[in-house]
């Protein structure tokens, strides 16, 4: 079982156990992380679970694919290491993965 840890934007860390296949961003909603909305639920139709991915991990995860990177062009304070929590499917290779919580949504 992979680990997630999350950080929110005050701080506070999420360190969770995570089953594979599932997304940051369901596991963010699961333990109730402050700061991600998810209002579409994980379809990448908004960007309300916007984070950074940590920069030691951002090649392993690699880049946005392009309809992800069109939906970030609606994120606040977008940055390099800048996803959407939903396109981001946990696997073994991502265990210990470090994602930040930005100071808002868009």
């Amino acid at each position: 079982m992979p680990k997630l840890t999350i950080v929110a934007f005050d701080g506070t860390r999420f360190d969770l156990d995570v089953d594979q296949g599932s997304t940051v961003m369901e596991n963010a909603v699961r333990n109730s992380v402050p700061g991600i909305e998810a209002e579409c639920g994980g379809a990448c139709a908004c960007a309300t679970c916007h984070v950074y991915v940590d920069e030691e991990w951002t090649e392993k995860v690699g880049q946005p694919e392009a309809m992800e990177e069109d939906m970030l062009d609606f994120a606040f304070d977008v940055r390099p290491t800048s996803r959407l929590s939903c396109q981001i499917r946990m696997k073994a290779i991502y265990d210990g993965l470090v994602v930040h919580v930005p100071e808002r949504q868009a």
